[in-house]
């Protein structure tokens, strides 16, 4: 597990109320540190089925929020500690590939990978009951570098709140999947 508190640790009283075909979708805001974005929500569905989604590559896209996710040409299915994986992206219109890292897993409850920049996607799955889980992402730029971390970078470029309105895009429409 990466260094820092356990999102859900810290919770702020802020919440972002989406209607969403008529019935209001809760994303809540977590308190998870300096230089950490996360946020989390409610989802009825079993944590282990949670995270077999998030711990295949090839199904990134089915939860992405920001619309920056195409495909996955490459990587393990399910991901492991230390597995790597390639994603083809597209931002600002400008179409691009990566390779992250898988650099902490806990089977059912946690995975996390690095991106090739120094930040890290976190996602966590607390089981709330047998068909309920709390799941948490995070967008956690934390080990950035130092120049990036001293210019403010992910703040100064927009990037930390566009991530911000990422997560949660992506969280409610998860939400919303296990809600039919």
């Amino acid at each position: 597990m990466s260094a820092g508190n356990s999102a859900g640790t810290r919770r702020t009283n802020v919440e972002d109320r989406q209607q969403t075909e008529g019935r209001a979708t809760t994303v809540t805001t977590v308190d998870a540190g300096p230089r950490q974005v996360s946020r989390s929500v409610e989802v009825a569905a079993p944590a282990a089925e949670l995270f077999a989604l998030v711990a295949d590559p090839r199904r990134h896209r089915e939860v992405d929020g920001s619309g920056t996710v195409r495909d996955n040409i490459r990587g393990p299915a399910p991901l492991q500690l230390g597995s790597r994986f390639s994603t083809k992206m597209k931002m600002y219109g400008l179409p691009y590939r990566i390779t992250s890292k898988v650099t902490a897993l806990q089977p059912d409850q946690l995975i996390e990978w690095r991106h090739p920049v120094g930040h890290r996607w976190r996602w966590e799955f607390a089981a709330i009951s047998p068909t309920s889980t709390r799941v948490t992402e995070t967008f956690d730029y934390r080990d950035a570098g130092p120049v990036k971390n001293r210019l403010k970078y992910y703040e100064a470029t927009g990037f930390a709140k566009r991530n911000a309105a990422g997560i949660e895009a992506t969280l409610r429409e998860l939400r919303e999947r296990y809600s039919r």
